[in-house]
């Protein structure tokens, strides 16, 4: 795993919390590598929203605003239904297979409390079905979303059933294996209201541990 699939999937499952400071110093040496490899990291992660570099200050985890929140939700509310559909339509034995085996890792993290994984490993959910539905553009849109989404949920969120819960996901599953473009919209619709109506879009939470403890906790 490189640093920035290392930063990205401790922001994933939440051990890196929004407005953590990223030092180069640290990162680099909880990896191992230079600063100039870890700089590099770092851009990668700001051009996919996940990073904040401030002039004279260095990098953080973004802390995205309410405004934020409300916007993502949208446009992944206009946008995954219709990739719902799509992928309905191009599912395949494999295809499903595949997602079955993603929903029993997610109910395993949630069986053994480890909810940040499980969160991480539902936005992997969508996206896969992004993959499925064979639409390069509305993939690339979702992947920026979907990112964008864990750190919103991981400042805003409110009850457990946000981390997507997984009836949802086998509804999706069932209507996948039964061809059924249209109730997978439906229910690809209806989950990601679900979603944004989970968040408290007024608190923030607190970073509860250091740098070198989230990378290698």
């Amino acid at each position: 795993m490189n640093i920035a699939e290392g930063l990205q999937q401790a922001i994933f499952e939440h051990r890196l919390l929004p407005g953590t400071k990223l030092s180069e110093d640290e990162v680099g040496q909880v990896y191992g590598v230079s600063r100039t490899l870890v700089r590099s990291a770092l851009q990668k992660l700001a051009h996919e929203h996940l990073v904040t570099i401030r002039k004279n200050k260095g990098a953080f985890v973004a802390q995205p605003s309410i405004r934020d929140a409300h916007e993502v939700f949208e446009a992944r509310s206009l946008m995954e239904p219709r990739v719902a559909a799509m992928a309905a339509r191009n599912m395949n034995a494999q295809h499903l297979q595949h997602l079955k085996r993603h929903i029993e890792l997610e109910h395993e993290a949630l069986a053994s409390g480890k909810k940040g994984k499980a969160l991480a490993l539902s936005g992997t959910f969508h996206l896969e079905i992004a993959d499925i539905a064979a639409h390069d553009v509305f993939t690339e849109f979702l992947k920026v979303l979907v990112k964008r989404s864990s750190l919103i949920i991981a400042l805003y969120w409110k009850r457990s059933e946000v981390t997507c819960e997984h009836h949802s996901h086998e509804a999706l599953l069932k209507a996948f294996a039964e061809g059924k473009a249209e109730e997978a919209e439906a229910i690809m619709r209806s989950h990601i209201v679900d979603l944004h109506s989970g968040l408290d879009l007024t608190q923030k939470r607190e970073t509860p541990m250091s740098l070198s403890e989230a990378l290698t906790g």
